[in-house]
């Protein structure tokens, strides 16, 4: 079985792709798998090395750090979005499209080859799930083209926390425009919020943010019900247990022994989840919340006046 962790990039998926990847009966791919594309690794010793490992020394990670097999940075063995691998053996453009990747796109061809990569996994890891992560656009309608049982967990943050860290990524290359930069061309209306707010980066963020949401919309409504679960970082961090075992119920799996272990070593705690309103000016905050203030309140987080 497949099932997804995806959201909009620096909002937490990562977190709750490594917990989840704790419990025994989940597989995934790893970075050493990605970082070695050539020989299509199928990772048959991933979760074992995995789950004996301490979580990254990042926030919200570890309550001890012991010495680890692999290391990160260099060839840990952990989950990963494993762009590259899917790159070259499902389909070139998976890992930076210029849209959402919708059912249409899966061609009998990419099907063949994609069922091959995640079955072939699945099998020689001997999981019962294989859990993927996906960053940017959703791309669960053209996953669940081939795995019409898919299930999704998605995880949402505050966009203005979003924005604040894209700003801070050297992979982030909305400083191009958004004509050169890896979310495609911005809508009409979007443009021209972006222009009436001079051209401001920090505003192009969010609007990424925004245009990433709609899309995530859209996708949860063409999905089954019963098979995407929203997941709100803040809530994570604020009740790790409780959250968890909701996303273990929703995959079906249980909160065992072994997993109690993994989720053991982790400290919670909020971290920077208000770090924008230092790194970021007054008016630029302002500026993201007047262009975010209706999808921010569709999530559930306060918006300040806008109007200021």
């Amino acid at each position: 079985m497949l099932s997804v962790v995806v959201g909009t990039g620096r909002c937490g998926s990562t977190l709750v792709q490594e917990l989840l990847s704790r419990h025994p009966a989940v597989g995934f791919v790893s970075g050493l798998d990605d970082k070695l594309p050539r020989l299509n690794l199928t990772g048959r010793f991933n979760g074992a090395l995995y789950r004996r490992s301490a979580p990254r020394p990042a926030g919200m990670t570890s309550l001890r750090h012991s010495r680890r097999l692999i290391e990160r940075g260099r060839l840990r063995v952990a989950p990963s979005e494993a762009y590259r691998l899917l790159d070259r053996h499902v389909m070139g453009g998976f890992s930076r499209p210029c849209r959402d990747l919708l059912a249409d796109d899966l061609s009998p061809h990419i099907a063949r080859r994609l069922r091959g990569f995640f079955d072939g996994r699945i099998e020689r890891q001997g999981c019962r799930m294989l859990l993927q992560h996906v960053t940017g656009w959703p791309r669960t309608g053209f996953l669940r083209a081939a795995y019409p049982d898919l299930r999704v967990v998605n995880v949402v943050r505050d966009g203005r926390a979003v924005a604040n860290s894209w700003l801070q990524m050297g992979w982030w290359d909305g400083w191009r425009g958004p004509d050169s930069w890896f979310l495609g061309s911005l809508p009409v209306e979007l443009r021209r919020e972006w222009e009436e707010a001079g051209h401001s980066f920090p505003v192009l963020a969010a609007l990424g943010w925004k245009m990433l949401m709609a899309a995530f919309v859209e996708a949860r409504a063409a999905h089954p019900a019963g098979q995407w679960l929203d997941v709100r970082y803040e809530d994570l961090i604020a009740a790790p247990r409780e959250e968890l075992g909701r996303m273990l119920d929703f995959l079906g799996l249980d909160w065992s022994p072994a997993f109690e272990k993994g989720f053991g070593r982790y400290a919670f705690h909020p971290g920077r989840g208000e770090a924008y309103r230092e790194e970021l000016t007054a008016g630029q905050v302002a500026a993201v919340e007047r262009v975010l203030s209706k999808p921010l309140g569709e999530w559930g987080y306060p918006v300040t006046d806008a109007r200021r």
